[in-house]
């Protein structure tokens, strides 16, 4: 039986009683889940895996005797098709052991909040269909780059979800110092995420990248990283384009935060249409409506790819909406980009 007609099975690894009990509790609501066990600690965590062969894991960062980093990478040594969530704390710390745990292999975080029930379990299933969404191989060719041909490009903006911290750092370390746009990005996280992931992934990059400030213009060479818990949009400011932030209560039907759509929506037309969108991995829709604005506005976006999507949500809304120009497995995607500048 598949993991599909049957129940997912879950590992919830926390040292905090409290903390396993309130994760096993949210889980243990939703009929499709099962929790085949808890552990205190890496150690413990390990020695269950091998028992138990859950298909997804719940896993904490700060844990006595073995912590989670390294509880993971020997997990992903013994059971690589397991699927692991990280839980994390919302500080500096935290946020780059939350890095280094998605490089060694974890499928997402999620944040340690008051309010956390719904990313849970949204994450949870995500992480057990990911198998699936691997062992299909994408049907859509890449098209011929005749498609791009007569497009002016001016700025380039990227949007990412869960998997795009990841691919975000692939796409950009393939871009040369010397390109002659500017770039903004949007990634689906926390306020204290987005400030340390852009300090990491510039030293990956030849190009610079930074977090955003408001205020500031877009430079050519400079990739910006909209900065959590806000909207960033960008403005036409005399002969430039400048960084513009928005309170996320300002945008209430926008959950996502910082919004794809916005960004994106508000780049095409600061851009009159002069610029080049990408839509990575992620779940949901959020900047489908963005690649809609962009293509009214003559404007051109290159999509991720199903084969190499982590979650395959976000660039389907793109490809099944008829938004796509390029659809491109992730390896090829910065190299794509960097023809622009040529």
């Amino acid at each position: 039986m598949t993991i599909l007609s049957s129940k997912i099975r879950v590992l919830v690894v926390d040292d905090s009683v409290t903390v396993r009990m309130i994760v096993r509790d949210i889980l243990a609501s939703d009929p499709a889940i099962e929790v085949v066990g808890q552990a205190l600690d890496g150690i413990e965590a390990v020695e269950k895996v091998r028992l138990l062969k859950p298909d997804v894991i719940t896993l904490d960062v700060d844990m006595p005797r073995m912590n989670g980093i390294d509880a993971l990478r020997q997990i992903m040594s013994i059971a690589p098709e397991t699927r692991v969530v990280m839980l994390s704390s919302l500080t500096l710390d935290g946020a780059q052991t939350t890095f280094d745990a998605l490089e060694a292999g974890a499928f997402d975080f999620i944040p340690k909040s008051a309010h956390f029930e719904t990313e849970i379990l949204a994450k949870v299933k995500a992480a057990a269909r990911l198998r699936v969404f691997h062992a299909v191989r994408s049907s859509t060719p890449p098209p011929s780059r005749a498609v791009f041909t007569g497009k002016k490009i001016h700025v380039v903006g990227i949007g990412a979800s869960t998997g795009g911290p990841i691919a975000v750092q692939e796409v950009l370390s393939q871009i040369p110092a010397n390109f002659p746009h500017p770039l903004l990005v949007a990634i689906h996280m926390p306020k204290a995420y987005t400030g340390p992931y852009a300090e990491r992934t510039n030293s990956k990059c030849a190009i610079t990248v930074r977090e955003a400030t408001a205020g500031e213009f877009l430079k050519p060479g400079v990739a910006l990283i909209a900065p959590g818990g806000m909207h960033t949009m960008l403005m036409r400011q005399g002969g430039g384009l400048v960084v513009k932030t928005e309170a996320s209560e300002n945008y209430p039907k926008h959950v996502f935060v910082p919004s794809i759509d916005i960004m994106m929506s508000s780049m095409a037309e600061a851009s009159g249409g002069a610029m080049l969108g990408v839509i990575l991995t992620g779940m949901g829709s959020d900047g489908f409506k963005g690649m809609q604005m962009l293509k009214q506005k003559g404007g051109a976006n290159i999509i991720q790819d199903q084969a190499t999507s982590t979650i395959y949500g976000m660039p389907r809304a793109c490809i099944e909406g008829g938004v796509a120009d390029m659809v491109l497995p992730l390896n090829q995607i910065g190299f794509e980009i960097a023809r622009f500048g040529r």
